[in-house]
């Protein structure tokens, strides 16, 4: 990853926050900014999604748990995320040409999540993410047993919401993260 501090981090999504504001309807940076500091292992993912290009912003806060919600809303899939298949059972069976990582083990290192389907279609709500690329969604049990796994884009102005094997990987396919704090 980049050497990007978590100082600039902060800067970074602070410069978002004010950029984008109806992404974050009724959410004051200086809250979200205060729970933020107090949780160092979030400071430290956020700088990760920062370092590699998911332009991280706050989205929406989970009344539920009162968590702040942040995810990547670069315009195309994370760059330092791409190239990878769905998980590490994926990355273990392939047999030759294995790519770098997988996308639930770089999200687990970072410290935060895929998104679901409802997630990367509500995400699609505050802008249009990933018109030239791919994301890696989370995929249910049932589906990644027989041995595949779902990815979203956006194209055609709609998302759609496809299926491929889960130890495939593209250079235009990685994955978006949500962090909750």
């Amino acid at each position: 990853m980049d050497d990007i501090s978590i100082p600039d981090s902060l800067k970074a999504l602070e410069s978002r926050f004010k950029a984008n504001m109806g992404r974050h309807t009724g959410i004051r940076w200086e809250q979200a900014l205060a729970k933020l500091s107090a949780h160092p292992q979030k400071l430290a993912s956020l700088r990760d999604m920062e370092a590699t290009g998911g332009e991280p912003d706050l989205i929406g806060f989970d009344e539920k748990t009162g968590e702040y919600l942040v995810c990547d809303c670069s315009a195309e899939t994370p760059l330092g995320r791409r190239n990878i298949c769905y998980d590490r059972a994926a990355l273990d069976a392939r047999k030759a040409n294995k790519p770098k990582s997988d996308a639930l083990s770089m999200a687990a290192s970072m410290g935060i999540e895929l998104l679901n389907e409802a997630q990367y279609r509500s995400l699609q709500e505050l802008g249009e993410f990933d018109r030239k690329t791919s994301s890696w969604i989370l995929t249910p049990a049932d589906t990644r047993k027989l041995g595949g796994a779902l990815f979203c884009d956006r194209r055609y102005n709609r998302v759609f919401t496809y299926h491929n094997g889960a130890e495939s990987y593209y250079s235009v396919r990685g994955f978006r993260g949500l962090l909750r704090v």
